[in-house]
């Protein structure tokens, strides 16, 4: 059994600002729907939805400057609540979050859903750099960016970081994260972390004195003294950029399962104006009914 868990942020916010979307006011709520059938029509059985229902998290009582809500449109803003109604109508598994954040709920699905022995793989459905965390040795949790069609194993996540998955919050913690609103420590970027955490893992690792170093890279020496200097920030902002494995979800992979729509579904997508979809959805979920479907 496979197991897809997807970014429904992420995804919302992707069909809000594309440029085919002629209904600022609903128009993602139609793209997220159709590309999560899309899993479907592919063949996924088991699949979770992780959403921010508030952007704010508990992060933002750790750094003042992480994301909140205040940048969002309000057309936007409002499709949240919407959009999780309408999935879950469909008969998927959604989480909103409030205290926690869709990387947090999508990190605790996959670990629970990997801890299931019937589970051959987890796949994390989200380019949010993030998630590469989650992804494991042996392959059974990997990260799907569907937009690119790349698939990141550890392999793929040391080729695209320089440092392997378990060292991806220590390298946010020094290299910064615009999107999420914390800077990093001055100086460090992604070449001079990866070099230094792909030998030394973890920050607290570092040698604090250059000449201890035994990694060759430009400006150790300004490196070590940033790291000194903010060593504490760098602590916090490792901590901001770890995924919480107590975030709510489903409990079991059963709960996952998609059996098709849930009476209202028709009427939420008359509302959206996507009658069609909610033929297509029907139509998958007959396919799932018939002696020997899915």
């Amino acid at each position: 059994m496979l197991v897809h868990l997807v970014d429904g942020t992420y995804e919302l916010f992707r069909f809000h600002y594309a440029p085919s979307n002629r209904h600022p006011r609903l128009g993602a709520q139609r793209g997220v729907l159709n590309t999560v059938l899309d899993l479907v029509s592919d063949g996924a059985t088991h699949i979770g939805i992780a959403t921010d229902h508030v952007i704010e998290s508990f992060r933002n009582d750790l750094w003042p400057g992480y994301k909140d809500g205040s940048g969002v449109e309000p057309d936007l803003a409002a499709q949240f609540g919407e959009v999780e109604e309408l999935l879950e109508l469909a008969g998927f598994a959604v989480w909103p979050q409030i205290a926690h954040e869709a990387d947090d709920a999508l990190a605790a699905a996959a670990a629970m859903a990997a801890a299931d022995p019937r589970v051959e793989q987890v796949v994390i459905c989200t380019p949010d750099k993030d998630l590469a965390q989650c992804v494991t040795a042996d392959g059974r949790v990997v990260q799907l960016d569907r937009r690119r069609g790349v698939t990141y194993d550890r392999a793929g996540v040391i080729e695209k970081f320089g440092v392997p998955p378990e060292s991806i919050p220590d390298y946010l913690a020094v290299v910064g994260d615009s999107a999420d609103g914390f800077p990093g420590l001055a100086g460090w970027g992604a070449k001079s972390a990866a070099a230094v955490l792909a030998r030394y893992g973890r920050i607290t690792e570092v040698p604090l004195d250059p000449g201890q170093w035994d990694v060759e890279v430009r400006g150790a020496g300004r490196l070590a003294a940033s790291l000194r200097d903010g060593f504490d920030e760098a602590l916090l902002f490792r901590r901001i950029a770890t995924v919480d494995l107590d975030a709510p979800v489903s409990g079991r992979v059963d709960d996952l399962a998609w059996s098709g729509p849930a009476p209202g579904f028709d009427e939420r997508c008359a509302q959206l104006g996507a009658e069609r979809l909610a033929e297509r959805a029907h139509a998958l979920a007959s396919g799932l009914r018939k002696p020997g479907g899915r």
